[in-house]
């Protein structure tokens, strides 16, 4: 398991002070994005036990920290880690807000185990020619920020906010 690097108190990736995870591997490959260096699903480095202590241990000793975004590289390529982190969190701290960005839509990826977990997702590929600076957390246009959990309550996508 391989990740690309993690960012605490950080306050870009999400509404709210918090840490972000950058996860290792996308296959989408958009032009003009951000973090071209977690497409390799074999960089990065390596995500351990300590990796995975250090986060709880940010969540369990920082009560200012209410939000884990989870990043890339695509998140969701990376089960085997956000599977058991985001379950752990909500185990401890239910007021952490989870974040996920993803090149996926919402609509093909609500079914997947994750979401029971994921409250905010950005969804969809970054698309340079719908490059917008001015709207917040996300990079262009045809992304939509979702609230996950009323969406699969309702059955239709929510925008969150």
């Amino acid at each position: 398991m391989r990740y690309a690097g993690l960012i605490k108190d950080d306050v870009n990736n999400g509404l709210g002070v918090g840490l972000t995870l950058f996860t290792q591997g996308c296959p989408h490959h958009c032009k003009g994005c951000q973090n071209p260096e977690t497409w390799n699903f074999n960089g990065g480095k390596e995500y351990t036990e300590e990796v995975y202590q250090d986060i709880i241990d940010y969540f369990t000793n920082n009560s200012y920290a209410t939000r884990l975004t989870l990043s890339g590289g695509d998140p969701l390529y990376s089960p085997q880690i956000i599977l058991p982190l985001c379950e752990k969190i909500k185990e401890i701290r239910p007021d952490v807000v989870i974040w996920a960005y993803t090149g996926h839509i919402f609509e093909d990826i609500k079914d997947k185990p994750e979401m029971k977990y994921i409250d905010v997702i950005v969804d969809g590929p970054f698309l340079l020619e719908q490059r917008d600076i001015t709207l917040p957390f996300r990079g262009s246009a045809n992304q939509r920020i979702i609230d996950v959990q009323k969406s699969l309550h309702e059955g239709g996508v929510i925008l969150y906010g």
